[in-house]
């Protein structure tokens, strides 16, 4: 059984009144397995964000269900979906998303506190992470003492502290300069190889190139997919290339 299902998701919004509607998905169908590291492309409007917003329960689907090791999320009283999330799903953000009143080890803490965790187990936790991120020296300053680059590094943190089952990351390399970008997806690529599976939207092309398999959405479906296999990251990222100009020009 795979990790995640999606099956026939779709998402119909409506106006204030009820008089128009959208359809941001149609008929979203993937799995993703065990260790897989997933990128999400489309342009602008495809349903990409959606999609993640659902997929990090955030928002219900219209239609469809999701199911995470065999738990459907449309199982999960609403009063539940909070610690759900908490328990199983890590998320790296395009902003980072920590309190700058809270020290950076401060902010890497907090799902675990709000899991009631005990505080005896909290510096356990996070040292081995820290040490692997580069931020052991980092975790007493604030966010804004530190690089944008530093301050995704401690949101990385933030998401694997609760050994999610998948790190969400929505555009985590937007706000970043190319050195910050290029580290950090060498830290998913290590992260990635050490078993963590991965689902990322991204609009970067050399951000996916660094994934195993790149989901293209368009006009609300999974319109085509690629497999990196033994591919390098160069022929991945020429082959993205390729794929997304055909989606341009309406090509299959």
């Amino acid at each position: 059984m795979s990790l995640l299902e999606v099956n026939g998701l779709k998402k119909v919004y409506k106006t204030r009144f009820g008089h128009n509607s959208v359809e941001a998905l149609k008929d979203v169908n993937f799995s993703v397995e065990q260790g897989e590291y997933i990128a999400i492309m489309g342009e602008s409007g495809s349903g990409k964000t959606t999609l993640l917003n659902i997929l990090a329960a955030l928002d219900k689907p219209t239609e469809g269900n999701i199911i995470l090791e065999g738990k459907s999320f449309s199982q999960i009283k609403s009063s539940q979906m909070v610690e759900f999330r908490r328990d199983h799903l890590g998320f790296v953000f395009q902003e980072f998303n920590l309190l700058d009143t809270f020290s950076l080890e401060d902010n890497i803490y907090l799902p675990l506190v709000l899991a009631g965790e005990s505080p005896k187990n909290l510096k356990k936790r996070l040292d081995p992470i820290a040490k692997r991120l580069g931020i052991s020296s980092l975790l007493k300053k604030y966010p804004y003492e530190v690089s944008g680059g530093q301050k995704q590094r401690a949101a990385v943190a933030r998401a694997l502290i609760t050994n999610p089952e998948i790190i969400l990351a929505d555009e985590p390399t937007g706000a970043l300069d190319s050195k910050s970008s290029d580290e950090l997806l060498n830290l998913f690529s290590e992260i990635n190889q050490l078993g963590q599976t991965i689902l990322m939207v991204t609009h970067s092309t050399k951000a996916a190139s660094h994934a195993s398999r790149v989901l293209f959405i368009k006009d609300g479906v999974v319109f085509h997919q690629i497999y990196k296999g033994n591919m390098t990251n160069e022929q991945m990222y020429q082959k993205i290339s390729d794929t997304l100009t055909l989606l341009a020009q309406g090509g299959e």
